[in-house]
Parts: structure tokens; C-alpha cells; sequence
């Protein structure tokens, strides 16, 4: 059991790091549109591939931090029963939302996605405008690294249900959330 939690410890560790590192991307997002505003609207000057930078960057940083978002219990979650649970029963339903809806979504958004990849990279999809980012095939390989940062992530919050369940770990206290 211990190996296990290792292993939990090492995915949440990584999912963090990955939260921290790209949701530096939110203010880069700001930054780079205030300046396709002020070029645009003060100097007449367009930039296609800025104003395109701005959806790479959105959707990079939405699909890759999802799984520092299951981490943080951060996601969308209806919880109208789930907050009143008991440790253990929530424990339950983190194992059981993880093992026949989480995995199977990752499983399929991947499955799905993959010929889609694929086909992108075989023709290195670039954007439609001449002056665009070139690139689209890397941002389609996003919804990949998507599936799998947050099939991982459920990895580790199976092993953090279970040993909350064999009374190996206690369950993280949760903050109030701010109304």
C-alpha cells in the first residue's frame, strides 16, 4: 500500500506542478490581448498570428490543467448530497465516479481523439490564414495529454479513496468554498 501512495504522491506532484506552471498562461493570455488591442485600435496594425496565440493559449491552458483541477476538487461537482457525506462515503464515491465515469470518459475522449491526432499530424495542420500559427496539429495533440494528465489523475484519487477507506490515510480537510 505504501508503493501506491508513492505513486499517488508523484501523480499530484506532477499535476501540480503542471497547474502551477501553466496557469501562467491566464495572465500571458491578458497581456498578449492588450496588445493586440492597443495595436489594433491605437496603430491600425493587425496580427493574426497574435489574436490566434490567444485561442493556443486558452485551450492549452483549460485542457492541461485539468487534472490539477480534479486534484483541488476544483471541478464542477454536484454536490448537493456529496458535502454532507462522511469521510469514508465520499471516499466511495471518488472511487466509484473514477471508475465508471472518469476512466471511461478519458478512455474515450482518447480513443476518439486519437485518428483525429493523427490525421493532423500526417498533414502537420497548420492554420487556414498564411500569416497564422502553423501549428494546429500540436494544439490537437493537447486533447491527448488531456485524457491522460487527468486519467492520472484518477489513478491517484482511487489510491487516496482506498486508503481512506482501509483507514490508511485521513482525508484531506476541505475549505469552505466563498460565496
Amino acid at each position: 500500500m505504501e508503493a501506491l501512495s508513492r505513486i499517488a504522491r508523484l501523480i499530484d506532484a506532477f499535476n501540480e506542478r503542471v497547474g502551477r506552471v501553466f496557469s501562467w498562461l491566464a495572465l500571458l493570455m491578458v497581456l498578449v490581448q492588450f496588445v493586440v488591442v492597443l495595436q489594433r485600435y491605437v496603430f491600425g496594425v493587425g496580427s493574426i498570428w497574435a489574436q490566434e496565440s490567444i485561442v493556443y493559449m486558452h485551450g492549452l491552458m483549460f485542457m492541461v490543467v485539468a487534472g490539477y483541477t480534479l486534484l483541488h476538487n476544483a471541478h464542477v461537482r454536484v454536490d448537493v448530497f456529496y458535502r454532507i457525506m462522511p469521510p469514508a462515503r465520499k471516499a466511495l464515491v471518488d472511487l466509484l465516479g473514477t471508475l465508471f465515469l472518469l476512466w471511461p470518459v478519458c478512455f474515450l475522449v482518447f480513443y476518439v481523439s486519437l485518428p483525429y491526432v493523427e490525421a493532423s499530424w500526417a498533414v502537420r495542420e497548420g492554420s487556414r490564414e498564411t500569416s497564422g500559427i502553423q501549428g494546429v496539429y500540436l494544439l490537437k495533440s493537447v486533447i491527448l495529454v488531456f485524457a491522460v494528465l487527468l486519467a492520472l489523475q484518477g489513478l491517484s484519487t482511487i489510491i487516496h479513496a482506498l486508503r481512506i477507506l482501509s483507514g490508511a490515510e485521513k482525508p484531506v480537510e476541505e475549505a469552505s468554498p466563498v460565496l
